[in-house]
């Protein structure tokens, strides 16, 4: 008989487990024997599965006291946000406030509008001649981020969100994100101005984006609404343009 899998150097059989898919890792291999879990709990396999993925940004965490939730949260990265650019025309969006004419998808660049810095989006919504405001709520269990992950390791919350004018018509904009517990108490709030965009702006695209970390235990829902209004009281469709919304889980 060869040699037994517990005589091996341990860099060896670092580098033998980390081959072996990352929840496998954590659910099969860490109850094999304490050396085993001792290596899925350590750091070593975990830098060495983000060196070998390419994670970007794995170089720049030498004081992450957590590689395994840093190489998880990595690989989950993505937009929480569902039909974010009009897609789906309202799809996903509640709590909708139609103020006006009401919220409207229009395609990109719009009357008297600019094109996106992203070719990716082709859409975008518009507001009307009054308050238009839409929300969506993020269950953070249902995207696969545990409890012990959020009260424990605090991972940031990422929220970003871009708007725009037409060139002719002035509006407002307004941002509120909310990080709510189990019972949707709020445990975290971040709430823009409302900003005015001149009429005879230039019709430019900004992004605004606000980052949570540090906002304790009990996170479970993340509630994002924004919206605007045009300031001429326009019939139609002359308010604040908004799309690309995101609140992404990061490390």
């Amino acid at each position: 008989p060869g040699p037994r899998m517990e005589s091996l150097p341990e860099a060896v059989l670092i580098r033998i487990l980390a081959s072996i898919p990352a929840v496998d890792l954590v659910l099969a291999c860490r109850l094999v024997c304490c050396q085993w879990k001792n290596l899925v709990d350590g750091a070593a396999l975990w830098i060495l599965k983000c060196q070998q993925e390419g994670l970007t940004g794995a170089e720049s965490q030498e004081n992450a006291e957590n590689w395994q939730n840093f190489y998880f949260l990595s690989k989950k990265r993505k937009n929480l946000i569902k039909n974010p650019c009009g897609e789906e025309d309202l799809q996903h969006w509640g709590e909708v406030e139609n103020g006006g004419d009401g919220w409207k998808i229009e395609e990109l660049p719009g009357d008297f509008g600019k094109e996106f810095p992203s070719e990716e989006v082709h859409k975008y919504f518009v507001t009307s001649y009054e308050w238009c405001r839409k929300a969506q709520v993020i269950d953070l269990r249902a995207e696969g981020y545990w409890e012990e992950l959020m009260d424990t390791t605090q991972p940031k919350v990422v929220v970003r969100d871009w708007y725009a004018g037409r060139s002719d018509a002035g509006c407002l904009y307004e941002l509120c994100v909310k990080l709510l517990s189990e019972n949707e108490d709020v445990l975290a709030e971040y709430k823009s101005e409302t900003i005015a965009i001149p009429q005879d702006n230039d019709a430019n695209w900004t992004e605004i984006s606000h980052t949570f970390s540090n906002y304790g235990p009990g996170v479970r829902f993340v509630r994002f609404e924004h919206g605007g209004q045009d300031t001429l009281f326009w019939k139609g469709w002359y308010g604040v343009r908004v799309t690309n919304s995101s609140v992404t889980v990061e490390p």
